[in-house]
């Protein structure tokens, strides 16, 4: 049963909503799947600007590429993949700090893997598949995680269409979610 069924807000009032494995996989294969697609951008963008027009060098075409894919990928993961409705501009920021530390690392790292001579479009490819490996993780528990945008919201005292005024319901705001399943997981071993 524990294995089987795992709980994650979804952001639909205060009820709690039961994500199975199938439901989690499926979660995963649309993130997946929009991920792809923001790699599609990504990728054209990057060709047109670093090799089609040979207009400028690897790290501002990577920039302008990720930069497009970063804004496609956050809206549909957003509603459809994680269907948060929760503080969006606090959930922005939060993407905001993970590419601060994505981007410089990932810039350097592959400006300076183009400067002694791999291709351009394999190390973009290379951040791309680093990009995808990490950034689902951060989104599914740090920036989707209702719970946690709730408390952030609180603690820097940042309004959220979910608040009422009332402080007996702002306390149900914070449901279970998805990042509490590590230390639900630990409490019950």
């Amino acid at each position: 049963m524990k294995n089987e069924k795992i709980e994650e807000n979804e952001a639909i009032g205060n009820e709690k909503i039961v994500l199975t494995k199938k439901q989690q996989f499926l979660q995963f294969l649309k993130f997946l799947a929009f991920s792809l697609s923001a790699g599609v951008i990504q990728l054209l963008s990057f060709e047109l600007l670093y090799n089609w027009t040979d207009a400028l060098d690897w790290w501002p075409s990577y920039l302008i590429s990720i930069t497009l894919s970063v804004i496609w990928n956050f809206t549909f993961n957003r509603k459809f993949t994680f269907k948060s409705a929760s503080n969006i501009p606090l959930a922005m920021v939060l993407v905001i700090i993970y590419y601060a530390m994505f981007i410089p690392v990932s810039t350097l790292g592959g400006d300076a893997l183009e400067g002694i001579g791999w291709n351009g479009t394999l190390v973009t490819v290379i951040m791309m598949v680093l990009n995808f490996a990490t950034e689902f993780f951060w989104d599914k528990f740090i920036v989707f995680n209702d719970k946690l945008i709730n408390k952030f919201a609180k603690y820097f005292k940042v309004p959220s269409k979910k608040d009422s005024g009332n402080e007996a319901k702002d306390k149900d705001l914070s449901n279970e979610t998805s990042a509490n399943l590590l230390d639900d997981d630990v409490k019950e071993e």
